[in-house]
């Protein structure tokens, strides 16, 4: 094994160590992997920096700016109250009549804020028609996943893997190539939810504040819950350490972390991304800190003050149809060949699509920087260096060489399968990109070795990235759906395991009858 290899293998599983650890964000352990293989001589600057001007990068934040202006226009604050059931339903016909829509959605959105938006509507819903709001977040954020998969804008990792496909030299995805599979997968995840979800979700978990009928407010005091995100200053501190009245003008009379509700010794609690805060807070608070990226969601259980324009409602829809019609027609052969000088894909569509928002006023154009997750992207950015240092390494091909070995006799639908595991293991203990971003490089030897296509195994990698259904660490809007949900780490299990398999046996059986080894 030479030094470049090892050097590779012993930064990787100290990545890896450090995403589960969760003591820094997972942009920033990556650029330190990344600096390291820069030191070492394993990537050049030129090929460190690559991933930064990578389109389908710069596609992911330009979505977040759009995704944001679809959010301030109302228009999903609209559309999840007329699917909400009107009088007594039941759980069945409610997810019924939610599910499915909210999927579709989120085959064109940024996830997070479909569930930012719709996780305290429909708990607030819920409680109003006395059903469990247990029995429904979950699967929103469920849904969200699996609607995503379904389209290349539908989460930043299918982008991410595109973007590697461009860097590799193959032609990438169209806008619905990957639905081929990822509709199927959802379809059947969505079915599985109505199935079981009712049975394995537990009943509704009481909020402490809310068994205390009696508690007046003070003043303009009253109760609001706020999740905490990655850009919260006191993560991993206790509330002890971390005066949070001082900084925020509010008072915190709860703790909802990993399935817990903590009242008592509040100043011993560690906070964690995710967590939900029950305060007590005045009317100024929301409005102050409710675009801040200090909390991923605020709910104070009332309506926005400023209710938006159709007109702008009408704009912003218009202009995601624009973007989502003008993208898939580009693709088109006869488009390509009418227009050759211009390539009319997504990242052009998106490019005029953010600038006509801005300039309209979808969104505030001057507060433009805080509606982009720059974690995410420099996470991004640089699973592209590090994909490209396992390459230079030998790393990957090494990897491959032992994969296949390992299923020498079984054939690419085997290694198809290993390949998925590996992907899925990953994207559920660090992030779907990071997870993307190791797997890649490995899948793209072992078809080389192997010499077949390589697509099935790149579209595979784009499923079992997204496919994060067993754990709350893995994806953004389970950690969302945590903590108003108050679920425990067990629940995700118990819920998502069947549903990671559903994908697993879809994948592997319909990618290569779509695309051919």
């Amino acid at each position: 094994m030479s030094f470049e290899v090892l050097f590779v293998l012993v930064a990787l599983v100290g990545m890896i160590a450090a995403l589960i650890w969760d003591k820094m964000r997972p942009g920033m352990i990556l650029l330190t992997v990344v600096v390291l293989f820069l030191c070492v001589g394993i990537l050049t600057p030129k090929e460190m920096l690559e991933g930064f001007s990578n389109k389908g990068m710069i596609t992911v934040g330009l979505l977040f700016l759009v995704s944001e202006g679809i959010r301030q226009s109302g228009a999903l604050g609209q559309l999840i109250k007329k699917l909400l059931p009107e009088g007594k339903t039941t759980v069945f016909k409610a997810q019924a009549r939610l599910l499915p829509s909210i999927a579709f959605v989120s085959a064109f959105l940024n996830n997070t804020p479909v569930v930012v938006i719709f996780a305290p509507i429909i708990k607030r819903w819920a409680e109003a028609v006395k059903l469990p709001a247990t029995k429904f977040l979950i699967p929103l954020s469920y849904v969200t996943i699996l609607g995503g998969m379904c389209t290349l804008i539908g989460t930043s990792t299918n982008l991410v893997v595109h973007g590697m496909v461009l860097e590799a030299g193959y032609e990438g995805f169209t806008m619905f190539e990957l639905g081929m599979v990822g509709v199927p997968v959802a379809i059947a995840g969505i079915c599985y939810l109505f199935a079981f979800s009712n049975k394995l979700l537990p009943d509704e978990r009481k909020d402490a504040e809310t068994d205390e009928e009696d508690e007046e407010k003070i003043g303009n005091f009253h109760r609001v819950e706020a999740v905490l995100g990655s850009r919260f200053p006191g993560i991993n501190k206790t509330l002890g350490e971390f005066n949070f009245t001082r900084h925020y003008g509010a008072i915190v009379k709860e703790v909802k972390s990993g399935g817990q509700c903590f009242t008592r010794n509040l100043e011993t609690v560690v906070l964690h991304e995710g967590d939900t805060l029950v305060l007590w807070a005045d009317d100024s608070f929301i409005p102050t800190w409710g675009e801040s990226s200090v909390f991923l969601m605020l709910a104070n259980g009332s309506e926005s003050a400023e209710p938006v324009s159709k007109k702008k409602r009408c704009l912003a829809l218009g202009l995601l149809i624009f973007m989502i019609v003008g993208a898939t027609l580009g693709e088109l052969p006869f488009v390509k060949e009418r227009i050759p000088g211009m390539q009319l894909d997504m990242f052009f569509f998106v490019c005029i699509t953010t600038i006509i928002m801005a300039w309209t006023k979808i969104f505030p154009p001057k507060k433009y920087t805080k509606y982009i997750s720059w974690d995410i992207l420099i996470t991004i950015a640089c699973a592209f260096a590090i994909s490209k240092a396992m390459e230079n390494s030998g790393f990957a091909p090494m990897i491959a060489s032992h994969i296949i070995s390992m299923a020498n006799d079984l054939g690419p639908y085997a290694l198809l399968a290993i390949i998925f595991i590996i992907t899925n293991l990953f994207t559920e203990l660090i992030t779907n990109n990071a997870a993307a971003a190791l797997s890649f490089p490995i899948a793209l030897s072992v078809a080389t070795q192997l010499g077949v296509n390589p697509v099935p195994f790149f579209v595979v990698i784009c499923i079992a990235a997204s496919s994060s259904f067993s754990t709350p660490i893995g994806y953004q809007t389970n950690l969302i759906v945590q903590g108003v949900g108050g679920y425990k780490f067990t629940d995700f299990v118990k819920v998502g395991l069947p549903l990671n398999l559903i994908a697993f046996l879809i994948s592997v059986f319909l990618i290569p009858l779509i695309w051919k080894f």
